[in-house]
């Protein structure tokens, strides 16, 4: 979209306000299809939403590409945006519950390096298609969406169910099998099964092929768990679920990728094939560091990756936005500052795809208990969609008002609260089962509790003159 749309605002004569409308309200759509999702994987199962996702994926892309004016692509948007809410909810569920601890942080990731290579191949098809006749371009641009679509659905018709899944719904035999192909040794497969088959509240007795258990197809109980009666660790899983999520779209990564065209003709770059071009290397940095990701997440853990990457965010928007005022308030071309924006942007990109970019899907999906896992990354993916629509929507406008230099120094600002909160909360998942990533989750605010506690014991005892206020106690 962010090549198609230079060429949709002149074929179709829509104004700056439209254009934010059109580029960002996706995002939002997002947020019905993530919550449909999560209900869908618990009653069809993992991998028949996968093929489910492809299908509306394919319908939305065939529409955009056959729109004929504005009110057409927003219907194409719609179904594009329930398919995307699908497919990001989905995929990093399904890798993860299928995935041995030794290798889940690298394979949990691949949704996201897909994700990074669909980009590049966006930006590098924006370049080749724009040599097309205007009404025409922007129209493959987006139609051309549809032919990945196909191969998803026909892979998720041959890929092995969760394993999670089907014990949940009683089918241990076939979770067997399933867990022998994916594990790195019997002795693991049958430790898994043990685990899920606790988690899940089986007897580690039961020996049958497929048993009775209380299905929760249509996730009864699960909202009322998250939300209302919940557990101090369940309390902390949400809170860093939710917190990941939004401050991965709340520092406004989104924004640079969407209008990557526009910021770099703020910057002085004025011909629209030089912006293209530079959009591919922003394509090409997001995807050569999201693959080197892949390879650090199960040496390096999370956690490490995750400040790092915050912290080098923060600084790299602090440095564009500062190069952009200085381009913005001078009065001739600033050779040094132009080349010193496209840096930071390619540097921004970079450092968010080595840590923040991934982390965020591996790790909302490995922390969350077998029971509350798919409606809580429907949560996730849902919250993030939605802080990406409302962050990328109105960014020409924002831009406006506070100077697009200034946009970026409040971007700075909020990944700056990011690293802080990350620092705070965040355990170390590297190496653990899913099953045992449970066990580290509860400590922070549990002890927040316990303090809370001993603090009014010690008052009531104070008072009481059991003890003095001395200095000392």
């Amino acid at each position: 979209m962010s090549g198609a749309i230079i060429f949709i605002k002149d074929d179709l004569k829509i104004s700056d306000v439209q254009v934010e409308i059109l580029v960002g309200i996706l995002n939002l759509y997002c947020l019905l299809g993530a919550y449909a999702a999560g209900r869908t994987s618990d009653w069809i199962g993992r991998r028949y939403t996968i093929v489910v996702a492809a299908s509306i994926l394919f319908v939305g892309a065939f529409l955009l590409g056959f729109a004929t004016n504005y009110s057409f692509l927003m219907v194409g948007r719609f179904v594009a945006g329930i398919g995307v809410g699908y497919a990001m909810m989905i995929a990093p569920v399904y890798t993860a519950e299928l995935s041995p601890a030794s290798s889940r942080g690298f394979l949990t990731s691949f949704p996201e390096v897909f994700i990074n290579i669909g980009l590049l191949l966006g930006y590098i098809s924006n370049y080749a298609f724009s040599k097309l006749r205007p009404d025409l371009g922007w129209r493959v641009m987006l139609g051309t969406g549809a032919v990945p679509s196909v191969f998803l659905a026909i892979g998720g018709l041959t890929m092995p169910e969760s394993p999670r899944w089907l014990i949940m719904q009683g089918r241990l035999g076939e979770a067997k099998r399933v867990l022998d192909k994916t594990s790195d040794s019997k002795e693991e497969a049958q430790l898994r099964l043990s685990d899920i088959k606790e988690a899940a509240g089986i007897p580690q007795d039961c020996t049958d092929d497929v048993v009775q258990v209380q299905k929760q197809s249509h996730g009864e109980g699960v909202w009322r768990e998250l939300f209302l009666h919940t557990t101090p660790a369940v309390r902390h899983v949400m809170i860093c679920a939710i917190g990941t999520h939004f401050f991965q779209q709340a520092i406004g990564l989104d924004s640079v990728i969407l209008y990557s065209p526009r910021i770099f003709e703020k910057a002085g770059i004025t011909f629209s094939n030089h912006k293209l071009l530079a959009t591919i290397a922003v394509g090409f940095c997001k995807t050569i560091f999201i693959l080197v990701a892949t390879f650090l997440l199960d040496r390096i853990g999370r956690r490490p990756l995750l400040l790092s990457s915050i912290a080098g965010v923060a600084v790299s928007l602090a440095t564009l936005g500062l190069s952009l005022t200085i381009i913005d308030h001078s009065n001739h071309t600033v050779p040094w500052a132009i080349g010193l924006c496209i840096a930071m942007v390619l540097t921004a990109v970079s450092v968010f795809s080595i840590g923040m970019g991934p982390i965020a899907w591996v790790y909302s999906t490995e922390i969350f208990p077998l029971r509350l896992r798919a409606q809580g990354a429907s949560i996730g993916v849902g919250l993030n969609r939605a802080i990406s629509g409302v962050i990328s929507m109105p960014f020409i406008s924002l831009y406006k008002a506070i100077t697009i230099g200034g946009a970026f120094f409040l971007y700075a600002g909020i990944a700056t609260v990011a690293f802080v909160f990350f620092f705070s909360c965040f355990p170390e998942t590297q190496g653990k089962t899913l099953e045992e990533t449970e066990a580290l989750f509860g400590k922070l605010i549990g002890w927040r509790e316990e303090a809370k506690k001993l603090k009014r014991k010690r008052k009531m005892e104070q008072d009481n003159g059991d003890i003095t206020t001395d200095s000392r106690c």
